[in-house]
C-alpha cells in the first residue's frame, strides 16, 4: 500500500516493544502537491483498530475547533476481565500448539519477501459469486475474497495435503449481547476464531467448502466463546496465536479510516500501510479509474508470489484479470 513506508513513518529505536516503547509514534509528511500524509503507529496493547479510528476522528475535531472529542474515551478493561474461577470451556483453534511434522507449513523468511496488493472490484467479485451455488446461501463479500485468497494462497505454498491449515478472522466484540461496551471503549475487543481443515481438501474442493468453513467458525460465535478466550488467556499465561500454517485477516472496510477529515476533505486512502508475512487487512479503495473495491494487502516469497497470482487469475478468468498495487518493502 505505501511504497515510501519508511519515509513515511520513522522508526524511532528500541520503539517496536511492549513495555518501554511508546504508546504511539505520529509522523506528519507534507507533500509538494499541497496534501500531506498522516502515519500513524501504536502499541497494540493499548487499542484495536476501532480504538485507533476513535483516537485519530478525536485529532481531527479538535484540528477543526471542538476543545472536547464528542465521543470520549473509556478505560474499562475490567469488563473483559477472566471469569473466576476461569475455565476453558470451548475448543479454541487459533492457540492450538502445532508442530510444523512435514516442514510444508509456510515457513517464510521474513528479509525475503515480495509485498503486494491485489484489487478486487466489482467484476472479480460478481465472478467469483459466480462459482457459489445457490444452497449455499447469503454470503457477505468478506466471506466471498478472504475464503479465495485462503484458498489461492494454500494452494500456492504447496503444503501437504494431510497437514492442518487454518484461517482465524477478526470479530469485534462491541456490540455484542452480554459485554455491553460503552461507546468510547477503545481497548482490544475482539477474538480471532480459526477455521481449519486439511490442506488437501481445501484446495481440491470448490470455493464454497472454505466459505461454509468461515460460516461455521462464525457461528460459533458466542458470549460464552468470548469468555472463555480470556479465561484461557489466565490460565495459559496470554499465549501467542497459532503460527503454522494459520492465516489471520482483518476486515477494516467499515473500521472508519477513510471517513476521518482533519479539515482538507476525506482521505485518498485510509487504512493499513502494509500487510504481514501472516497478516493481512481487507480494505475499501477507490483505484485509479474512479471503481469502488477491496483491496487486500499480501506478503509472500517471490516464488510463491507469483503461484499465487497464477492461481487468482485462474479463478477469476470469467472477469478481468485481478488488479495489482505492487511495492517494494
Amino acid at each position: 500500500m505505501c511504497p515510501c513506508y519508511e519515509e513515511l513513518l520513522y522508526d524511532v529505536p528500541a520503539s517496536e516493544g511492549i513495555l518501554g516503547s511508546p504508546l504511539i509514534l505520529i509522523q506528519v509528511t507534507r507533500l509538494m502537491c499541497g496534501g500531506f500524509i498522516f502515519a500513524l503507529r501504536l502499541n497494540h496493547t493499548m487499542s484495536d483498530g476501532p480504538g485507533v479510528v476513535q483516537f485519530i476522528n478525536a485529532i481531527s475535531e479538535m484540528a477543526q475547533g471542538l476543545s472536547v472529542p464528542s465521543l470520549l474515551p473509556i478505560w474499562q478493561r475490567e469488563l473483559l476481565n477472566a471469569r473466576k474461577p476461569p475455565r476453558i470451556t470451548r475448543i479454541h483453534h487459533e492457540y492450538e500448539e502445532v508442530t510444523n511434522t512435514k516442514g510444508t507449513l509456510m515457513a517464510m523468511d521474513e528479509n525475503n519477501l515480495v509485498h503486494r496488493s491485489f484489487f478486487f472490484g466489482l467484476k472479480e467479485i460478481r465472478a467469483l459469486r459466480n462459482r457459489l451455488p445457490a444452497s449455499l446461501g447469503a454470503c457477505s463479500t468478506f466471506e466471498v475474497l478472504i475464503a479465495y485468497v485462503w484458498r489461492c494462497r494454500t494452494i500456492a505454498f504447496a503444503v501437504d495435503p494431510d497437514e492442518v491449515v487454518r484461517i482465524s478472522c477478526l470479530i469485534n466484540m462491541r456490540g455484542k449481547r452480554g459485554f455491553d461496551l460503552p461507546p468510547g471503549y477503545y481497548g482490544n475487543a475482539f477474538v480471532y476464531p480459526a477455521s481449519i481443515t486439511k490442506a488437501g481438501m481445501l484446495c481440491k474442493n470448490p470455493l464454497e467448502y472454505a466459505i461454509r468453513l468461515l460460516k461455521k467458525a462464525k457461528a460459533e460465535m458466542s458470549q460464552e466463546y468470548m469468555k472463555s478466550v480470556a479465561d484461557l488467556m489466565v490460565i495459559k499465561g496470554r499465549p501467542s496465536f497459532t503460527q503454522p500454517g494459520n492465516y489471520l485477516i482483518s476486515d477494516l472496510t467499515h473500521a472508519g479510516f477513510g471517513e476521518v477529515d482533519f479539515g482538507w476533505g476525506k482521505p485518498v486512502y485510509g487504512g493499513v500501510a502494509r500487510a504481514l508475512s501472516n497478516i493481512s487487512f481487507c480494505m475499501r479503495f477507490r483505484n485509479s479509474k474512479g471503481e469502488e473495491g477491496n483491496v487486500i494487502p499480501i506478503c509472500l516469497p517471490p516464488p510463491v508470489m507469483e503461484r499465487f497470482e497464477q492461481e487468482l487469475k485462474r479463478m477469476t478468468k470469467e472477469a478481468e484479470p485481478v488488479r495489482l498495487i505492487t511495492s517494494k518493502l
